[in-house]
């Protein structure tokens, strides 16, 4: 094989047209990743601004929601402090205690609830103003515990009787 002029020019000639080739091609790959890449910077810039817009929205309403959160605290420690509040928490602790004291204790529980369904009916008489009436008229108290002459209970409550 001999390697003529001709030959050789064919060959330069194959190698700049492919080098050519190649060279417009890398181009056009250059171009599409160019094009690509502009696409991912808007899409990234577009992001960024719906995050941006989304913490902004999230910030307002953490504030806002301090503010309420304040707000409130403060409603309630005016409202704790108003008349009459204390002892409502007063008497929402003992009735926790008398609860827990009454799962506690077995003879417990008959005693409290007739002492508490005594207590209810002479404040409910207190309140219709029977009771405060026959206090101012006689100076003593209406409610008497049932006892004989000796002192003995001549009632008992259920679960007592022998």
């Amino acid at each position: 094989m001999e390697l003529t002029l001709q030959a050789i020019l064919y060959i330069i000639g194959g190698v700049v047209v492919g080098y050519f080739i190649s060279f417009l091609k890398s181009r056009f790959e250059v171009a599409g990743y160019k094009k690509e890449l502009k696409e991912y910077k808007e899409h990234l810039n577009r992001q960024m601004k719906i995050t941006n817009e989304g913490n902004k929205n999230l910030e307002t309403q953490l504030e806002q929601l301090k503010k309420e959160s304040e707000n409130l605290r403060i409603s309630l420690q005016t409202m704790s402090q108003k008349p009459g509040r204390a002892e409502i928490r007063l008497l929402n602790i003992y009735d926790s205690a008398l609860r827990k004291m009454m799962i506690r204790a077995p003879g417990f529980a008959p005693a409290w609830e007739m002492s508490l369904q005594e207590a209810e009916k002479e404040y409910e008489e207190s309140e219709k103003g029977f009771k405060s009436i026959v206090k101012k008229v006689f100076g003593q108290n209406t409610l008497q515990t049932p006892t004989t002459v000796t002192g003995e209970i001549s009632e008992y409550p259920e679960g007592f009787k022998n």
